[in-house]
């Protein structure tokens, strides 16, 4: 064989499988289909907001020696209800990481640093090879191999095949792997803003009717946006200026940050939530994306493809020391057994969640402010929901335990 994984996808999720599986002794080679990004060191506004569980994971890799000095730690979380223009309900959610004797839920790492330091760890490591601009076409499983087919006619084997390219995998599609979900109508108007007051480390998540604006701290006076419209909404004002998008944003913002600047590229993305009927297929395990998308609204996203690969690690792991195949059916049902149902969960809760607020019923209004209120003047609910944020929750793989 040409190695022990196939890895489909070179974003983030592919190149940290690998790095996570070559610490196993397992041999990874990387296909993707993009050419070998050049990064020149400029700030696009893309971040990621890792959670602690996720931070202990590029620890335990390696990897963060290369990113602490440009990441933002996140010390606490700010969340409420309102409209815009008028501010935020007195009633609100409001958590700190010191309450679970951490120095912080997460860390705020943007694109240009994360990106080049797991591509960077790969190129590094002996048991992984990244091919680029390798468009995959077809896929094929036996009971002791799977083959995948390049578009230039190479071959490539392995013995199991990881899904790691998106919502729409091509990989879980060849495998016959179908997708449930609806789209939410809403669309994440994505930035990053500089502003004249501190952040103080401190993330906000605002309810508004049409959806959630959150603003998560970047190092120095900068944050990154993620600002929710209905996808009419949003389409006008992503055809605007910059000058006349800052004007609407800063009048959801407020004046808490003082005067906001853009800081960056803007981006937008149709919000959906889809989960794959199955995370395995016979030798093909999904993983992130690929396996489960789910509204933003919890800054989950990234943090549940990583836990998806802490698990599989575990997984394999035993299942080399026990001495079976890794790709074996009931070695990749644990896998599939431990992910699937909190990444179900947290796709239901987090669509929930958005149904919820995303409206201006006044009944709904009270209710949600209540019950912020109440969670947040009770310490062991507080805890909870913090150690949820962390990353902490659950069943947490050894990679992330610290």
């Amino acid at each position: 064989m040409d190695t022990d994984v196939l890895i489909v996808g070179g974003g983030l999720n592919g190149p940290l499988a690998a790095l996570a599986l070559a610490r196993e002794g397992l041999r990874c080679l990387i296909v993707d289909a993009r050419p070998r990004s050049d990064f020149d060191g400029s700030f696009d506004g893309r971040s990621y907001a890792v959670a602690l569980g996720s931070v202990r994971m590029v620890q335990a890799l390696g990897l963060w020696d290369a990113l602490e000095a440009e990441a933002q730690p996140i010390t606490g979380i700010r969340a409420s209800d309102g409209r815009a223009g008028e501010g935020a309900s007195p009633l609100h959610l409001a958590f700190d990481a010191a309450e679970i004797g951490a120095p912080y839920m997460g860390q705020m790492v943007e694109d240009r640093h994360l990106r080049p330091a797991l591509l960077d760890a790969c190129a590094a490591e002996p048991r992984i090879e990244m091919r680029y601009s390798a468009r995959v076409t077809a896929q094929e499983a036996t009971a002791s191999a799977v083959t995948i087919t390049l578009e230039d006619g190479t071959s490539l084997s392995g013995r199991l095949l990881l899904g790691c390219d998106g919502r729409g995998s091509e990989v879980a599609r060849r495998a016959g792997i179908g997708r449930v979900g609806a789209s939410y109508d809403q669309t994440a108007l994505v930035c990053a803003i500089s502003h004249t007051r501190p952040h103080h480390g401190v993330a906000h998540q605002f309810f508004m009717p049409a959806g959630p604006l959150a603003m998560l701290p970047l190092r120095g006076n900068r944050s990154s946006i993620v600002w929710t419209e209905t996808t009419e909404t949003a389409a006008e004002i992503n055809a605007l200026p910059d000058a006349a998008y800052l004007e609407i944003l800063q009048r959801r913002v407020g004046d808490f940050l003082g005067e906001i600047a853009l800081a960056g590229a803007r981006y937008s993305y149709p919000l959906s939530l889809t989960l794959a009927q199955d995370f395995v297929a016979p030798r093909v395990a999904l993983v992130g994306d690929a396996a489960h998308g789910i509204h933003p609204i919890a800054g989950q996203g990234l943090n549940l493809g990583f836990k998806d690969i802490a698990a599989l690690a575990d997984v394999l792991r035993e299942a080399r020391r026990r001495g079976e195949d890794i790709a074996a059916p009931d070695v990749l049902a644990r896998y599939q057994r431990w992910r699937r149902f909190d990444t179900v969960s947290m796709g239901v809760a987090t669509d929930a969640v958005n149904r919820l607020f995303s409206n201006d019923n006044p009944v709904l209004r009270l209710g949600r402010d209540l019950g912020m209120g109440l969670i947040s003047a009770t310490p062991m609910a507080r805890r909870a929901f913090i150690r949820q944020a962390a990353g902490l929750a659950g069943d947490v793989p050894r990679l992330m335990q610290g």
